[in-house]
């Protein structure tokens, strides 16, 4: 990764107010994370961040489970971007509260630096509850989906 993508993932970051962002790869990782004042220059903000090499990233879990007493299961999203309920504007949902999920069900599209990236849903069960609005920003970790496990 190249002073180039990370200037994107910043202008990304101020576009969608977004104020944390995390990505690992084989060997590498990097995380930004905005705080204070907020500095009008992308050159400023990249200044202060500086890429770290680590070892093999941890494989990501997105569906955990949650906090809730009636034993709902969340789907979190696996990173930041855009959230889209379909495939397209003219498209039908991929689901609705009470589809019935398997593990390979595509519940929804998130936009990160313009490449769409299919969340499939990891478990069974039905959609619940639906947590965030079509088209919005989110952020890694944060919930989407509530699914009642089969």
């Amino acid at each position: 990764m190249d002073l180039k993508d990370i200037k994107a993932i910043i202008d990304l970051m101020k576009k969608n107010s977004i104020s944390e962002f995390e990505l690992e790869r084989q060997d590498f990782k990097i995380r930004l994370r905005r705080g204070g004042s907020v500095l009008t220059q992308t050159e400023e903000i990249a200044s202060s961040f500086v890429p770290t090499a680590v070892g093999p990233a941890p494989p990501i879990s997105v569906g955990t489970a949650s906090s809730a007493s009636n034993g709902d299961v969340e789907i979190r999203s696996p990173m930041i971007g855009t959230f889209y309920r379909s495939p397209s504007p003219e498209s039908a949902n991929y689901v609705e509260i009470g589809s019935e999920v398997n593990p390979d069900t595509v519940v929804c599209i998130i936009e990160a630096m313009k490449v769409m990236n299919e969340i499939k849903a990891e478990v069974r069960g039905i959609i619940t509850e639906i947590l965030i609005d079509n088209a919005k920003p989110l952020e890694f970790g944060q919930s989407i989906f509530k699914v009642r496990p089969l």
